[in-house]
């Protein structure tokens, strides 16, 4: 008994002990748990199996989320916004029960003021004490997202671009190729990346290539200069080339972009404008014929069949005039086309610097993140403005959307900026079948239009336009009215100066395709211009 009664007291001292440090190792394990739960830069939300509510959530989340932590508790995860619906988090909960963890790479998420994020998600189903818990970490992957998207943005606009943009280190061995530069050159990526430049070069134009790359390694740019390159058939062509060094975030000259456009056709515009010159010393010389077969024609008078063949002969010298003209103008017309075209090499490099300045944020998105919103800002800003620049000009030369989209929406985009410029409003009224025009026609109507509203503001201090065009049987009629003050039509037509050359070529459009122009000016009514044109296969000047 004695041995029983000193044992009995030994072994309940024993197990005392070991509920006392298992009970303290479990609080410490809770404060760690608690600290990390707490601390965590990710969003954490614990959730009871059986009702699928929400029983705890981190400060993280609270904030992700702009609600309070009372908010959130009870609730299920439909109702935060986190899934889609009831369905969907039903759906969730039946893959944790057979495979105890759930990922979701890519969900919307809104938070209480409306701020939209995508999220990463991860649940895990696990034990707790013998009761079943589910806890999912909830990651914000917006940022990494508008970073993918700028690349994938980028990547597209070098890949798909016109002009061959091309990459080299600075052995000149090259590094990337787009097709761009598959068309010009006619070599695929997997036929020239990993060799070197030269092989595009004629033998004779070696030592400029030496010459660009020497002063590439200086840090020097070289734009828009003119060179031949030879391509895979053989032929030589004509290449206006822009060359820049690649830098790496240290500023180091790591490779070289090439930019390069195939200006053969621009070669021909230009022998093409000389031949306009010609056309243009010849039409002073018609002119000076015109004026002296009517002062012959005028000494004939006597002899009226001597009179009638002469007057046929100066009418048909004077259509011969009109055909240069309106040669003149649809050349202006081309080269307009092809100005804003070559206006988008102004961001070419640009866009080159941005792709490489993506990639090294994409790089350093992984591992430093520390001011890489700062460093998106100033590349979205840079690629804004380039698009800005390019969109601006390209509208000033010939908007884009006349051709894209057609002359309707090409007008909206224009009066929308000229009454934002001028604060005179502008309302437009047109039937969608005008669309059916051939592209010649609605070009006038476009340039009528255009030069109509400029004519209005810089002299008839008008403050609202009425712009129609209406279906007529067998034609199509525009006009362009005003409220402004009125002019005398005859004395500005028959007059000098810039008004009469923009009532004349207004004019002269119309009648290339045509058509007819007309002009109504009344004291206290203000101005009307009128252009009426053919609704049928009428004479055209190609679509320019």
């Amino acid at each position: 008994m004695t041995i029983k009664t000193k044992s009995q007291p030994e072994r309940r001292s024993a197990k005392t002990d070991g509920r006392l440090k298992s009970a303290a190792s479990l609080r410490a394990s809770e404060i760690r748990y608690r600290r990390l739960f707490e601390t965590a830069h990710d969003g954490v939300l614990l959730l009871n199996p059986g009702t699928r509510k929400i029983t705890d959530a981190n400060p993280f989340m609270t904030k992700m989320l702009g609600y309070k932590r009372s908010q959130l508790v009870g609730k299920e995860l439909f109702e935060i916004g986190l899934l889609k619906d009831e369905v969907a988090s039903k759906e969730m909960f039946r893959k944790l029960k057979r495979k105890h963890e759930v990922r979701y790479e890519d969900l919307p998420l809104e938070s209480q003021r409306g701020r939209h994020q995508e999220v990463e998600v991860v649940a895990n189903l696990y034990q707790e004490d013998g009761h079943p818990v589910i806890q999912c970490n909830i990651r914000d992957i917006t940022q990494r997202k508008q970073v993918e998207i700028a690349l994938s943005r980028l990547a597209a606009i070098v890949e798909f671009s016109d002009d061959a943009i091309i990459s080299k280190d600075t052995n000149g061995i090259i590094t990337s190729w787009n097709n761009g530069a598959k068309r010009i050159f006619g070599y695929s990526a997997r036929e020239m990346v990993g060799t070197s430049i030269l092989r595009l070069i004629p033998s004779d134009r070696r030592d400029e290539e030496k010459q660009i790359l020497a002063k590439i390694k200086r840090g020097e740019c070289m734009r828009h200069f003119d060179t031949v390159r030879r391509t895979k058939d053989g032929r030589l062509i004509n290449v206006s080339v822009t060359v820049s060094p690649i830098k790496d975030a240290a500023g180091k000259i790591v490779g070289v972009s090439k930019v390069a456009r195939d200006i053969s056709e621009r070669k021909q515009a230009a022998a093409a404008q000389n031949r306009v010159e010609v056309l243009g010393v010849s039409n002073l010389k018609l002119r000076r014929e015109i004026v002296r077969r009517e002062r012959v024609e005028a000494s004939l008078k006597k002899s009226e069949q001597h009179q009638r063949r002469m007057l046929a002969h100066s009418r048909h010298m004077q259509e011969q005039l009109r055909q240069l003209s309106r040669q003149i103008l649809l050349t202006q017309e081309d080269e307009r086309r092809e100005i804003s075209r070559e206006l988008h090499d102004v961001i070419a490099q640009t866009l080159t610097g941005i792709n490489v300045r993506l990639a090294a944020l994409a790089r350093e998105a992984a591992t430093n993140t520390k001011g890489l919103d700062r460093n998106i800002a100033r590349t979205q800003r840079l690629v804004e403005k380039s698009v800005d620049i390019v969109h601006q000009f390209a509208r000033e030369l010939r908007p884009a959307v006349l051709d894209d989209l057609g002359l309707i929406p090409a007008l909206h985009s224009f009066v929308k900026i000229f009454s934002k410029r001028t604060r005179i409003l502008v309302h437009l009224k047109a039937f969608a079948k005008v669309e059916q025009m051939d592209i010649a026609k609605r070009t006038v109507l476009f340039r009528v239009a255009q030069e109509a509203l400029t004519n209005v503001a810089r002299h008839a201090q008008a403050s609202r336009v009425e712009v129609s065009i209406q279906k007529l049987p067998g034609s199509v009629c525009m006009k362009i009215k005003d409220d402004g003050k009125s002019f005398q039509v005859d004395r500005v037509l028959h007059g000098k100066g810039s008004k009469r050359l923009g009532l004349l070529g207004m004019r002269e459009r119309l009648e290339m395709v045509g058509g007819h122009f007309g002009v109504e000016s009344v004291q206290g009514q203000g101005t009307t211009v009128i252009a009426q044109l053919p609704n049928g296969k009428g004479r055209a000047g190609g679509g320019r």
